[in-house]
């Protein structure tokens, strides 16, 4: 995935509507979800829902297939799992994220010195 792929992914999931249907298709699993139960779901009208659906897609998060006469909607999982690949690619230095011992926002890295009386 590279970095404009990246910004295309983040922009379209910068949105609390998009991310409310991107999080309930990743929930969704394979089967995946036809819009009138993601707008039912989500409480969003069916043209809005239309738009963001739209937007998702040509960021690559979800992807779309007929069936019959229904449209069916599913997170796209292969593209998701990049998305968190680049993010992460290089973090915590190198070091393995599992430890326990590595500190977390509001967690200072290194301690501060006391000093003994």
């Amino acid at each position: 995935m590279n970095e404009d792929q990246v910004i295309k992914a983040l922009a379209a999931l910068a949105h609390p509507v998009r991310l409310s249907v991107f999080r309930a298709l990743v929930m969704a699993g394979a089967q995946g979800l036809t819009p009138s139960v993601l707008a039912e779901r989500l409480g969003v009208p069916a043209t809005a829902l239309s738009f963001h659906l739209k937007e998702l897609m040509h960021a690559g998060l979800v992807c779309q297939e007929r069936v019959s006469r229904n449209l069916f909607y599913r997170a796209a999982y292969d593209e998701m799992h990049l998305l968190l690949s680049y993010l992460t690619e290089n973090c915590c230095a190198g070091a393995d994220c599992g430890q326990a011992t590595a500190p977390s926002c509001g967690t200072p890295a290194i301690q501060p010195e006391t000093k003994e009386s």
